[in-house]
This record gives C-alpha cells, structure tokens and sequence, in this order.
C-alpha cells in the first residue's frame, strides 16, 4: 500500500492542522476559536466517511503496519476534536446565553466528563482496550478516594445544585438564616465568596450553603423593602400621627416613590402609638442612609407638628406621669427654638440667635403655591418651619423631582451668599410654614462669623451639585465650593466698605 496517497494520510494533515489553527487564533477571539474547530471537525467526520472508517470501532487486523498507524492516528484526532467540539458548543450556547456563573462551574463539569468519555472511547476503539475491566478496577480506587474525599466532594456536589437551582447569580445579595449577609462575588468548585458590608471577603463552603436558608435580596429586582417602628406618645389622634408620619416619608430624598411608601398603626395603649414606616431603596448598599435619613426626618416633622417621642416599654413609669391628648405640655416651636436647633447656626453666641430670632418673618403658603422658580434669586434666608417643599427642574408642564426640603432645612443662600438665582424651582406639596431672615439683618452675621458663611456654602454646593444644573440664571454651574467663596467674597466685600 503507498501510504502517501492515503486518504487517511490527508485526514491526519487535517487533524493536526486543526490543532496548529486552534493554538495560533489568539484566546481573546475565543468564539472564532471555537467555530474553526467545529469546522476542522466536520471536515473530518467528511473525510472519515469518504475513507470507510468507523471510529467507534475497533481496528480491523488486515491493515499493514503503516496503514494501521494512519488509522488509529485518524481515529485518535477524531476523537480529540469531537471532544473540543463539544466543548466550544456548550461555552458558545453558555456565552451567548449570558451565564458566566454556569461557566465556571458547569462548564467544567461538562469539560471533565467529555474528557473522560473522549479517554475511554480512545482507548477502547483505537488501542482495543478492555475498557470494562479497567472500569470494574478502578470502582474500588474510586471508594477509596471518595471515601477520603468526602467533604470536599460534599462541597462540588453541593456547588453543582446550588448552580442547576440558580437560587442566586453574581452580583446578588444575599442573606443567609444564621445572618451572614453579602454580594456574590465568586463561585467555584468549594465554595461561594461573599463580599460583606465591611468590605471582607466571606468564603462558604457550598455544602454549608445549601443546608442554610437563603434569601435573595436582588431577586426579582435590586429593589429593596425596609420598615422601621416608631413609637410615639398618645398626645395626639391616631390619624394625625399617620400623617405626620407619611409626611416624613415624602419628604425622603432617598427612598423610592414607586412602589409608595405606606405608614401602618400596629399599636395603641396609654403609653404609646406604635407606628411602621414602610418604604424601599433603590439598592441594598443605601439601605443604612436612607434609615437615618427617615429617623432624622421622623424627629424633625414630629418636633414640628408637636408629637413627642414615646418612653422605652422596659422603663419604670407611673401610669399618672404618662402624656396624653388632654395633659399633655406641648412645646411650641418658636423661631429661637429652630434656629438652636440647625447646626450651621451654631457658630453663634446665644445673644447673637436671640437678636436674629427677632427679625424673623413668619411665611405660609398653600398647597400647590410656587415659593420660587428656578433661576429666580432669593435675598433672603428661608428656614423651613412646618410642611414640605417640593425641589422641581424643568417647564411647568413636565416639572421633574429632584429633592424635597422637610422642617429645619433652608433655601435662598443661594441669592444670599452667591448673588446667583436658585437651582430648582421651590413648589409647596403641602401647607408650609417658613422663617424668613432677611439680608441686612444676616449680612452682618456672615462678614463676622466666616465659618458659619462656609457651612453655608458647603450646603449650596452640595445641593448644587446633586441639581446638576447647566445653566442657574444665565450664568456657568458654580458647584464647587471655592467658586461659592469667591462670589460670597465679592459679595460681602461691597456691602462691608465703610462710608467715608
């Protein structure tokens, strides 16, 4: 036989030609990597077909030595490249499917099972070899190693359910019965690696995993439920609580409007109204600040609206010192009051608050009214006394949300401070009450306490630059603190020139 013009020689060539292709493609192109090699094997099981030769069969005994290398060499390269074919179609299906988390655990399930059905198919097919035995030997190795592997073999097992029930992906939260808690970042063979609110690392072995209940806070949406419980003295009606309450909420710059935040009455008895708060955040991560934000925002429209705080179910208290509607001594919230209480006033001495709480001028206004509009510039201070104010960008026909302002915020530092016109339009969302400090009476202030100008300045510019506006009153966005500065100092400097 002249071997040279075999047809199995040609399907040799191509074999390994297949090989030389695979490794010369580089790996960042590893879909075309995959297609060429689907190729070259189909190229092959055509050739095969056109040589008569079954490579799922043994050898036949009347080949010479040389055609019997060609073939078994044939039948061996066939083998190989079906075993990477099927490789590449279960990566591509994977890859284009989107589930890195199954690449990496079931495709080297799928990997390491097609490789050792490829090995015994080699060596029962091409080298005639009594696979049986070799299985029926190598049973007892395996109980053996089984037996020594245990826990680690409990971990892939339990790693390989955890993949097929997909109870969690990547990048979710999740939340386990004992309280650990933490963003996937990881799964492999042994276990899943949980990135904490600490910023640790938690490594799980699956078999602890899948013994443990779950909770995936991501799924069905990164969404996230909350509920806080405020407890309240029964000075008031239930039904007014709950308005004070849901005010609070809606004056919320961090939770979500949709789905609504609710306010639900779990309680009532001589010492408290018990009331839940429930809202959403838009992620786990902000779960923490947006609590604050509502306890912050729960004391100030209580302090406002006149509700006191409940005393702790576990203190000692006689049942004739508890507050109610008919003796309770409600404190009345006068501008000396809220001005103590608003930190960027407390640069000054308590003579200089008492003469500023003096000029102060009462202003309300209506559900709907518009206070100021956007670009507009306010020369005076406004403290928000009761009520809350809606912070709007845009035309009047599609106005956009962009924050609210509860009691004990302020606006108009802008004009104040900046001489520039506001960020945002200010529209009442329901009746509001504020404090109006007007510029020659806080003027004075500023030029003798400059650290109560810069509070003042790194509130604008944080307000400022949540707003993001391009355009405030004609002028370039002036977001950055040094440039509210400059403008204060140019501001003030002209109203401080003394007369000669």
């Amino acid at each position: 036989m002249n071997w040279w013009n075999s047809p199995h020689l040609y399907l040799v060539l191509v074999g390994f030609a297949g090989i030389v292709v695979w490794h010369v493609i580089p790996q960042r192109l590893s879909t075309t990597r995959l297609i060429v090699q689907i190729a070259f094997f189909l190229t092959m099981s055509v050739l095969l077909l056109d040589g008569a030769v079954v490579p799922y069969e043994t050898a036949r005994g009347n080949e010479t030595t040389a055609g019997a290398i060609l073939v078994g060499t044939a039948k061996l390269l066939w083998w190989v490249h079906l075993a990477w074919a099927l490789i590449g179609l279960v990566r591509i299906y994977l890859v284009f499917e989107r589930k890195p988390r199954e690449a990496r655990l079931l495709q080297d399930l799928v990997v390491g099972a097609v490789y050792v059905g490829t090995l015994l198919s080699i060596l029962a097919f091409v080298f005639g070899a009594p696979v049986g035995t070799l299985i029926a030997t190598s049973g007892v190795f395996a109980i053996i190693l089984g037996l020594a592997l245990q826990n680690t073999l409990s971990d892939v097992f339990s790693g390989i359910a955890l993949n097929l029930g997909r109870p969690y992906a990547l990048g979710d939260w999740i939340v386990l019965s004992d309280g650990t808690e933490g963003r996937v970042v990881e799964t492999n063979w042994r276990s899943t690696h949980l990135l904490t609110l600490a910023h640790n690392v938690v490594a799980l072995p699956n078999s602890f995993l899948a013994k443990l209940g779950l909770t995936n806070v991501s799924s069905p949406e990164e969404s996230h439920g909350l509920s806080v419980t405020i407890r309240l003295a029964p000075t008031k009606m239930p039904a007014i609580v709950a308005d004070v309450m849901n005010a609070a909420l809606q004056s919320s710059n961090m939770i979500l409007k949709e789905p609504p935040p609710a306010v639900a009455i779990k309680g009532l008895d001589a010492t408290a109204i018990e009331v839940d708060l429930f809202f959403r955040v838009e992620d786990v991560g902000q779960r923490i600040p947006a609590t604050n934000e509502i306890f912050d925002l729960v004391y100030r429209h209580s302090k406002s609206a006149g509700l006191r705080l409940a005393t702790p179910p576990s203190s000692s208290i006689l049942m004739n010192d508890l507050p109610n509607e008919e003796t309770a001594n409600l404190p009345e919230v006068t501008p000396i009051k809220l001005i103590n209480a608003i930190p960027v006033f407390s640069a000054l001495t308590d003579n200089e608050k008492e003469a500023l709480a003096a000029t102060v001028t009462v202003r309300t206004y209506r559900k709907g009214d518009i206070i100021v509009r956007q670009g507009e510039m306010l020369p005076s201070l406004m403290i928000v006394r009761a009520g809350i104010i809606v912070r709007e960008q845009g035309d009047d026909a599609h106005p956009q949300e962009v924050g609210h302002l509860a009691p004990g915020d302020f606006f108009g530092e802008t004009g104040l401070l900046a001489g520039i016109g506001e960020t945002s339009t200010l529209r009442a969302k329901k009746h509001v009450v504020v404090y109006e400090i007007d510029q020659q009476n806080f003027a004075p202030l500023l030029l003798d306490r400059p650290e109560m100008a810069e509070d003042l300045a790194a509130a604008l510019s944080a307000r400022m630059s949540s707003s993001d506006p391009s355009d405030i009153a004609g002028q370039p966005n002036k977001s950055s603190k040094f440039a509210l500065l400059k403008a204060m100092h140019r501001v003030f400097s002209r109203r401080s020139v003394p007369a000669r």
